[in-house]
């Protein structure tokens, strides 16, 4: 190994969620007092706040997000204040605009009056008749 190159350990995602733990309330350490204790540069732990920073607060693509996850996510937050709805979605990493859709979205489908299937099925049918009758009639015309 060339002496240039920095020997660079490498830390377990439970080692690093431990390491930022400690930094939050009730033991609140600091970055520099960690970095001491365990011998970890200051700018890794620092790294390892905003790499933690950064995937909570990118909010999903809502593309990927199934109907079940959106429905579950509705049915959660039903109850809960615009104030809490906004909690809510900072931590899911989510748009209070795209909930409120969802929920707008499963109202409407328990309202949405769909025609009945056979008659459909026969309107299908004796339209189906019409332009036969129609085509026997004008038989000179082009189909397009």
């Amino acid at each position: 190994m060339p002496e240039t190159q920095k020997n660079k350990r490498r830390y377990t995602s439970e080692f690093k969620e431990s390491v930022l733990k400690r930094l939050k309330p009730p033991t609140s350490e600091t970055v520099a007092s960690l970095s001491d204790e365990l011998g970890i540069p200051k700018g890794t732990i620092y790294a390892w706040l905003r790499a933690k920073d950064n995937n909570l607060n990118k909010p999903k693509s809502t593309k990927s997000l199934t109907s079940g996850y959106k429905f579950h996510v509705v049915l959660e937050t039903s109850t809960l204040t615009e104030e809490e709805l906004a909690a809510y979605c900072r931590r899911k990493g989510l748009f209070v605009e795209d909930v409120k859709a969802w929920r707008e979205q499963c109202v409407k489908a328990n309202t949405t009056k769909f025609k009945d299937p056979q008659k459909l099925e026969l309107d299908l049918k004796e339209e189906k008749e019409k332009t036969d009758i129609l085509r026997r009639n004008f038989p000179g015309q082009r189909r397009h």
